[in-house]
Order: C-alpha cells, then sequence, then structure tokens
C-alpha cells in the first residue's frame, strides 16, 4: 500500500520557519516527481513546489521561490519543505503528492499537515 504522510506543521508566528516532511512507503519514488500543494480556508488549492528526480525545482509563485526550498532525499523516500519568513496569508493545509514525471497528474497524495501562522 502506497502512502504519502506529511509531518511538521505546527502553529508559527509571522517571520518564522518551519520544515514539513513527507515520508513515502509502499514503493520508491526516486524516479518521481514530488510536489507540495496547500489549500487554504475558502480557496482553491494551490501549487507550492515540485522536485524532479534530476534535482530540477520549480515554485508556485516568486514569493514561494524567495522563502521556501523543496528538497528531497530518494535514499529516505522523503521530501522536505523549508518555509522561511511566514506570513499570515500562508496559513493552510499542506499536501504532499507524487506523480510519473511523465504524467499529466499527481496520482499519490498525502492527508495533509497543518500550517497556521499566527501572533
Amino acid at each position: 500500500q502506497v502512502q504519502l504522510v506529511e509531518s511538521g506543521g505546527g502553529l508559527v508566528q509571522p517571520g518564522g520557519s518551519l520544515r514539513l516532511s513527507c515520508a513515502a512507503s509502499g514503493r520508491t519514488f526516486s524516479n518521481s516527481l514530488m510536489g507540495w500543494f496547500r489549500r487554504a480556508p475558502g480557496k482553491e488549492r494551490e501549487f507550492v513546489a515540485s522536485a524532479r528526480s534530476s534535482g530540477g525545482v520549480t515554485y508556485g509563485t516568486e514569493s514561494m521561490k524567495g522563502r521556501f526550498t523543496i528538497s528531497r532525499d530518494n535514499a529516505k523516500n522523503t521530501v522536505y519543505l523549508k518555509m522561511n519568513r511566514l506570513r499570515p496569508e500562508d496559513t493552510a493545509v499542506y499536501y504532499c503528492a507524487a506523480k510519473g514525471e511523465t504524467m499529466n497528474n499527481y496520482n499519490y497524495w498525502g492527508q495533509g499537515t497543518q500550517v497556521t501562522v499566527s501572533s
């Protein structure tokens, strides 16, 4: 059974940092594209970042590119999202996802981890 399990969410003050982790099990994702998405209350799901097996990365917005860093450890079948200078508008449930690099849609999803940025 394939599972993606996120961890590392929580409550943080504006300007703070968090590192999210996503541990995959059930198969290796070393040749897959791994991504992070988020859904804020009342909003559509939003692409945050993705990392190719080759190491190439993509971010959803310039703001994310300047504050977030996606990385992966293929040996541990894990992908990370380090978030710095967090803002209240970053508050959302963050989801990890995976897909084959030639596929259009992500077909594996985690259950999500809540990130709340508030003073």
